[in-house]
């Protein structure tokens, strides 16, 4: 599998969301100032220190972690094994032997020094590049272009890298010509992609290597751990003093692509409905008619730069769907920058009630696609402050009123959010109890509690989660099956069970002037009340969808050097009535019966099947017929499992990427797709309760006799 590491903080990844601010391009820098300063130096120096001291895995910079660290900063700069050369690396090497003790003195030359050749050997790849663009291309010869990974050996010599590149640019190339770009557009717009490779790396500033070396030395250690240069923190801190504008996306690199890991509840991506997590973002321009600009190869951070902007702006983004891999179709997508509010935010329920197998029971379902709550107003005074819990409280009164006899929490897409409110929320549910147990860097465990007794509701419960719940949507998971207050449906979560926390390096040297920029720090680790942390394995549910078949290579278990899961001693609680062993088992082959026979889930897994075809391709081919037959075949094949689901209800399926779209009529379509799994759910939920009624009739029955 294409490896996807890691490139940057993943704090700069929040820019994505906020304001632009006016970068003018700057110009290449001399290889003459690529040499580490002495505050870099004192800055190294003051890192070791904090994170030996502090990080929450405990870790000795000997000769193996050193070497580890050499490893990360390579696969950083060159995931793809493109630039270097076996020569190099054995340079490289010997040159680092003695890297643990040069990283306690703060002494970073071997990075500056991988560095300025990394930079000559990229100039030298974008100039073959833009030779062969020059000359001809035929695609009808039977070859492969094999996707490299960090698991590719380095190349040998000039040539076998030359080799490498010829059938990467005829990849290029190829890809293009299937998106029916002409050749000349198709020549132009890779002589751009190439030249602004090397245009970027000639921009590296020694901060910016400095700053790139050491997220190598954290991620060695664990991947939510990152350095910002002062810098990036000072732009950091001005986009967060600006309001949250944005498309509301957050973004990682996958080796030269930029990819969706997440959208924003509220924020403009997730609103538009076209935009999913996996997607690849390959273009972006500004305003309605502003020029495509092709970003494929570029740093993440001048992606974001290019992506950001003011309020009522308007940007618009090339998407390669995750789904089709290199397939057509690309899509264009127009966004209008906006700010996301809470109340974009905020859950909302609605009511199912046509259950053919339960006819007259009602389900209500609340939607919760985030976890908030207003600070600063509640700062101020105001007793009506926004928070989840609130929400949630008033959305269970009106569905209760209108007779429902069970409550499915929906928090597909929940990336998380306010502990506080995680708890809060829990306690909706139970009357009080723990909630969660944290455990900090020097083994102290505080324990997150709901201390306010009642509920707002006692009746059959079910969670739904996915893949992309994540951190306080686990904790809440974790608390409702812990306690056995309800049922869990749906695919395991995330797996993100650690806590991160801001630190000023300065504040280690209070007598230093220049500043040493600040370090996001892995602190903490979320336990459960039973004993076992959400993080790795996420929370695992009590049934399972088949579309859980395309998880294992998601989330926290795809990042390297991600934390253990592990255990400490179960906090004291009392667990409520749990739904029994045999009834959950009865409601599985319930659900598998109609899942088989359901088109919508046909649909959803024929599409997590295609995207995992995408993600473990090795070798394309580069005979255009042979792609144009597998594009065709893939795109087939989700395009009948949709049109088969979408007219079993009744609608017309809707094109898209046609010119001309009837709104209301996508709205429809993309709603009907979204309550696929939560409509199971109910339907689970209804199964429940009525085999629980039929259990209690029986019993009452057998009493009475």
């Amino acid at each position: 599998m294409r490896q996807r590491p890691p490139w940057f903080s993943s704090l700069i990844l929040a820019l994505a969301l906020s304001a632009g601010l006016a970068l003018a391009a700057p110009l290449p820098v001399p290889l003459s100032d690529l040499f580490p300063t002495p505050v870099q130096t004192k800055t190294a120096i003051v890192i070791n220190k904090v994170l030996e001291r502090y990080h929450y895995r405990k870790f000795a910079l000997d000769r193996a972690f050193a070497q580890a660290v050499l490893e990360q900063y390579l696969k950083t700069l060159d995931p793809n094994r493109s630039f270097f050369l076996a020569r190099d690396i054995e340079r490289f090497q010997t040159g680092a032997r003695q890297l643990d003790e040069q990283l306690r003195r703060g002494e970073l030359d071997i990075a500056f020094d991988i560095f300025r050749v990394y930079r000559m050997r990229v100039d030298e790849r974008v100039a073959y590049a833009l030779r062969l663009l020059d000359g001809p291309f035929e695609f009808d010869t039977a070859e492969t272009f094999t996707f490299e990974s960090d698991k590719t050996p380095w190349a040998r010599d000039v040539a076998e890298l030359d080799e490498r590149w010829r059938k990467r640019i005829k990849h290029d190339f190829l890809s293009l010509k299937l998106a029916d770009r002409s050749n000349t557009e198709i020549r132009e717009r890779l002589r751009r992609r190439y030249e602004g490779l090397a245009r970027r790396i000639r921009q590296f500033r020694s901060e910016d290597v400095f700053q790139t070396f050491m997220n190598a030395y954290t991620q060695t250690i664990e991947p939510h751990t990152s350095y910002m240069s002062p810098s990036t923190a000072e732009d950091f801190d001005i986009s967060m003093k600006l309001s949250l504008e944005g498309i509301g996306a957050v973004l990682r690199a996958d080796n030269e692509y930029t990819v969706v890991q997440s959208t924003v509840p509220g924020g403009p991506a997730r609103e538009s409905g076209q935009i999913q997590p996996g997607d690849r973002i390959l273009g972006v321009a500004q305003g309605l008619d502003g020029p495509m600009e092709d970003v494929v190869g570029w740093r993440l951070e001048d992606v974001v730069n290019k992506i950001r902007g003011p309020k009522g702006s308007v940007v618009r983004l090339q998407i390669q769907p995750k789904a089709t891999g290199s397939a057509k179709p690309v899509r264009e997508v127009t966004l209008v920058r906006n700010e996301i509010k809470l109340e974009d935010q905020a859950a909302k329920s609605y009511l199912i009630s046509d259950l053919a197998e339960a006819p007259g029971v009602k389900i209500g379902v609340i939607e919760v696609p985030a976890f908030y709550r207003d600070f600063e107003a509640e700062g101020t005074g105001a007793a009506d402050f926004r928070s989840t819990t609130r929400d949630v409280r008033q959305l269970i009164g009106e569905l209760v009123l209108r007779g429902i006899e069970g409550l499915v929490i929906d928090l597909r897409g929940n990336g998380g959010g306010s502990l506080t409110e995680a708890t809060a929320l829990t306690g909706l549910f139970i009357d009080t109890g723990p909630v969660v147990q944290v455990k900090d860097a020097f083994g102290k465990v505080e324990i997150e509690a709901d201390r306010e007794p009642g509920v707002a509701y006692d009746g059959p419960l079910a969670v739904l989660v996915d893949r992309e719940s994540a951190s306080a949507s686990e904790i809440f998971a974790a608390a409702i099956q812990d306690y056995g207050r309800g049922l869990i449906i749906g695919e395991p979560t995330f797996g993100k069970g650690t806590v991160q926390t801001l630190i000023e390096l300065n504040r280690y040297m209070p007598n230093e002037q220049a500043k040493l920029g600040r370090l996001r720090l892995t602190m903490a680790e979320f336990f459960r009340i039973s004993g076992g942390s959400t993080q790795l394995r996420g929370v695992e549910p009590d049934i399972r969808f088949p579309t859980a078949q395309f998880v294992n290579k998601h989330g926290e278990r795809a990042l390297p050097n991600a934390l253990p899961w592990t255990q400490i001693a179960p906090a004291s609680f009392e667990p409520l009535h749990a739904v029994p062993s045999d009834l959950v088992e009865s409601l599985k082959q319930r659900s598998l019966a109609r899942i088989a026979k359901d088109p919508g889930f046909r649909m959803l897994v024929e599409r997590g099947r295609l995207a995992r075809e995408s993600e473990e391709e090795q070798q394309i081919s580069l005979r255009e017929a042979d792609r144009r037959a597998e594009d065709q075949r893939r795109n087939q094949r989700f395009k009948e499992e949709q049109e088969r689901f979408l007219r079993a209800r009744g609608l017309k399926p809707v094109d898209e990427d046609a010119d001309q779209v009837d709104e209301e009529a996508l709205d429809a379509q993309r709603k009907a797709i979204a309550r696929i799994e939560a409509e199971e759910a109910a339907r689970i939920l209804a199964d429940s309760i009525r085999l629980e009624r039929g259990s209690s009739r029986r019993t009452r029955a057998v009493m009475r006799d």
